[in-house]
């Protein structure tokens, strides 16, 4: 099954042409935001719209196939987040830098960990978007 380029262009539309994770902006990044199965084909997702998402190269190769993983806090078998079903800010935040993400809930941390959010590349990109006023989003 293919995804037709209508569904792709309301997808990018549906997350303002931003990752559903990280939120970086397409307008930002040197490669172009790819098509995200929530639930992985591989796990029993399908091509539908509404398990579609906008993700960066970096959080969808973190993410794979992955639908779950260990709160590092509570160490409990956790989901990770999902940008269709959940609010970004029920389960994330911004330091006080606005560099690093925040996970504020079970979902929130262990997708923080599991998708490496906050890894040294991110951060020193994030670093660089602020100090020219391009970070964090509105």
């Amino acid at each position: 099954m293919s995804i037709s380029e209508a569904v792709r262009e309301r997808v990018r539309k549906t997350f303002d042409n931003r990752c559903a994770y990280c939120l970086s902006a397409q307008q930002y990044l040197m490669q172009v935001l790819e098509i995200d199965h929530i639930i992985p084909i591989a796990k029993g997702g399908t091509d539908d719209e509404d398990n579609l998402c906008l993700a960066c190269r970096t959080c969808n190769n973190y993410k794979g196939t992955q639908t779950h993983g260990i709160d590092p806090e509570s160490h409990q078998v956790t989901p990770l987040f999902n940008p269709r079903n959940d609010s970004w800010s029920d389960h994330f935040r911004w330091d006080n830098d606005s560099i690093r993400i925040i996970g504020l809930t079970p979902q929130g941390r262990t997708t923080v960990n599991m998708l490496k959010m906050n890894n040294d590349v991110a951060l020193l990109t994030r670093s660089n978007w602020v100090s020219v006023g391009w970070h964090p989003p509105k």
